[in-house]
């Protein structure tokens, strides 16, 4: 009885979920505002960070030329 009564219920959900969700839409994305010329907002560097991630690659790069190097 209690199988009988669990398949039910699934099946009612399951049905119920495609009824009720059938008018689901998705909004219109937000408006980004800023600047009508159509300049960029914000105006974060991006050459700072570039600057330092390729010193510590250089860096990393160095030390494992060195360390392989050191071992022949």
């Amino acid at each position: 009885m209690k199988k009988i009564i669990s398949k039910i219920f699934v099946g009612a959900m399951l049905i119920g979920a495609i009824i009720f969700c059938n008018n689901i839409y998705a909004d219109q994305p937000p408006d980004p505002g800023g600047d009508p010329t159509g300049q960029p907002v914000g105006g974060s560097p991006i050459g700072g960070g570039l600057v330092i991630l390729l010193s510590l690659g250089a860096a990393y790069g160095g030390k494992k030329f060195y360390d392989s190097k050191k071992n022949d």
